[in-house]
């Protein structure tokens, strides 16, 4: 068995497989560990690894060297860190914005992190929030409205926290060294023109409940699950054609669709995202989690995926055509070169994605870009 294989196997809901163990050398398990780490899967899989050992699958002898045990047990205390860290970044900021009389939504992360078996073992790169107040209207009744501006400012008056506001959609801050992003928009209006009918859809869903959990006390809230369902599709869609998604996306699409697929309209979700071309991205998708994770996705109505496209999705996320590491702290000339190289290679993915013609799409981004010119500097 080939490594692709075994880390699959690995993440997959069904029972230990003997076969995925066999015959494998320090070397395979130290690559099994590295490429975990980069997919954004490395607890999860340290999880079934350490289960087929308790349950005999895995023999004594077959484990990996004892140092690299203790490495991958190091690097999943991280993930449990940084995790608790963020987590504790929620409440203090849901409490903040309760006291000042302003709800806090959260979107991805800490949520979808609440539909895996072990929630503080999916990696959270930030913490998205939407923030929002609860008005009347004339005729008695209650709407929503972005209270993004007005959150930035308590915490400039309150916290002496900077905000960045160089990026479209949202602004960006730190709390306790976690990086915060306040969204008014949830996707980039400006960089393609179908962003502007999904934000549309976003929005409307919003006037639906919302989901309440309590985080130490403190009140967090959740989107409606139609909601989540387009914004983790259109995210993970715009991420996959412009750089690259790993493994970690595919495990919140199946998590997230296990756990709340009863309450998402398919039908209403498989019309707009064949309206707006994603559809083959999104039962490609959908059918690696089926197939290739055992998900119990199957009573869900999507049509089935070409294999073509099946296999495409998977082959970019193990072994993307554009693997350039991204600069860091680079200025303007070195970060709009990568950026030109990085959309020339991936083009062809955005066919998958966007109705809108990369070359299209090229001047609209130009254009988001000159709006905030920040976004050009990295």
């Amino acid at each position: 068995m080939n490594l692709r294989s075994r880390l699959l196997s690995l993440l997959s809901s069904a029972p230990s497989d003997p076969a995925v163990f066999e015959s494998m050398s320090d070397a395979d398990w130290r690559e099994l560990y590295s490429v975990s780490c980069d997919q954004g899967v490395s607890a999860i899989v340290r999880d079934a690894v350490e289960r087929a050992a308790a349950e005999g699958v895995l023999p004594p002898d077959g484990r990996p060297p004892k140092d690299l045990r203790i490495r991958w047990a190091l690097n999943a205390e991280s993930v449990e860190a940084v995790y608790s860290r963020q987590r504790a970044v929620v409440a203090k900021l849901a409490r903040f914005f309760a006291d000042h009389g302003i709800g806090m939504m959260v979107l991805k992360g800490y949520g979808l992190s609440l539909c895996y078996p072990r929630p503080n073992h999916r990696p959270c790169g930030d913490v998205d929030i939407w923030l929002f107040e609860e008005r009347r209207t004339p005729a008695g009744g209650a709407v929503r409205v972005c209270a993004q501006r007005r959150g930035d400012a308590l915490l400039r008056e309150r916290m002496n926290i900077s905000v960045d506001e160089g990026k479209h959609r949202h602004t960006t801050f730190y709390v306790d060294g976690v990086p915060v992003e306040n969204h008014y928009d949830f996707l980039n209006v400006h960089a393609h023109r179908s962003n502007r009918i999904i934000e549309s859809r976003l929005k409307e869903s919003l006037r639906g409940g919302l989901r309440r959990v309590e985080i130490d006390g403190a009140v967090v809230w959740l989107p409606p699950s139609d909601f989540h369902a387009l914004f983790l599709l259109r995210h993970s869609a715009e991420h996959f054609a412009a750089d690259r998604i790993a493994l970690r996306h595919l495990l919140d699409w199946g998590y997230f669709a296990a756990r709340h697929g009863d309450e998402i309209d398919w039908h209403a979700l498989e019309t707009l995202a064949e309206e707006m071309n994603m559809h083959r991205f999104l039962h490609s998708v959908h059918s690696i989690c089926v197939g290739r994770f055992a998900m119990p996705l199957t009573r869900f109505p999507l049509s089935e995926p070409r294999a073509e496209d099946e296999r495409r999705v998977l082959d970019e996320i193990l072994r993307p055509e554009f693997s350039e590491a991204k600069p860091r702290g680079a200025g303007y000339l070195v970060s709009w070169s990568y950026m030109l190289r990085r959309w020339l290679a991936n083009r062809r993915k955005h066919g998958m994605v966007y109705r809108e013609s990369s070359f299209a799409t090229f001047f609209t981004q130009l254009y988001s870009h000159l709006l905030k010119p920040e976004s050009l500097k990295m």
